[in-house]
């Protein structure tokens, strides 16, 4: 320990210079970061979602079907009549998440809801 203090803080001048330059503002690159990755997660997720709707379906359909034939002894007909309404609940929730209608309550669409085209929707 030489008991030497250093001379000046650093101001907050030099740290935002710092700031600047981690993030990659004053190394003079252009256009919007991170626009590639961020397409290619947005499909990727709604290609996971897709998957997941119309898989989840069709799983609980057939549960609910096979639960019902054990319980009520009618085995296939309940799992074969569950499994097919299970794939059309699935290939509805496909086509409510493909067409942007996913995530709002009901079946209409809202005045504010916008187009995956950026035009609004209409009802």
């Amino acid at each position: 320990m030489t008991g030497e203090k250093p001379s000046d803080p650093p101001s907050l001048d030099d740290l935002d210079a710092r700031l600047r330059r981690a993030r990659g503002e004053d190394t003079g690159e252009s256009g919007p970061k991170g626009t590639r990755g961020s397409v290619a997660t947005e499909g990727f997720g709604m290609a996971m979602r897709i998957g997941v709707e119309l898989v989840a379906g069709v799983g609980v359909g057939a549960g609910i079907g096979y639960l019902l034939d054990s319980w009520l002894g009618t085995a296939p007909w309940l799992l074969i009549l569950f499994f097919f309404l299970g794939a059309a609940g699935g290939m509805m929730n496909v086509y409510r998440a493909a067409t942007g209608e996913g995530l709002q309550v009901g079946y209409k669409r809202s005045s504010t809801n916008k187009r995956p085209d950026g035009q609004a929707g209409d009802e």
